[in-house]
C-alpha cells in the first residue's frame, strides 16, 4: 500500500499505526516510490524460546566463588 509524505505529514500516527498492524508501506513524493516502511520482525511476534537448547551447558561451577587472582584483578 503507498502512503504519501504529505499523509506521514498530516497523520504519522495513523501510519504507524497500520506498520504495528503488519502492514509494509511504500513511501511516495509525487507519486513516486522513495522509501519503505515496514514491521520489524521481532514486533511481530515474540521470540520463542529454546532456540539455543543444546548450544551451551552450564557449568556445575557457574556460581562458585572466583579464584582469588581474579578478584584481586576485578578489585585492583
Amino acid at each position: 500500500m503507498n502512503v504519501s509524505v504529505e499523509e506521514i505529514k498530516r497523520d504519522p500516527e495513523s501510519v504507524l499505526h497500520r506498520v504495528l498492524e503488519g502492514e509494509t508501506l511504500i513511501v511516495t513524493e509525487r507519486d513516486q516510490p522513495i522509501a519503505e516502511i515496514r514491521p520489524i520482525e521481532s514486533a511481530r511476534r515474540p521470540r520463542p524460546f529454546g532456540l539455543a537448547a543444546g548450544s551451551f551447558v552450564v557449568p556445575d561451577d557457574f556460581d562458585d566463588p572466583l579464584p582469588e587472582e581474579i578478584l584481586k584483578a576485578f578489585e585492583g
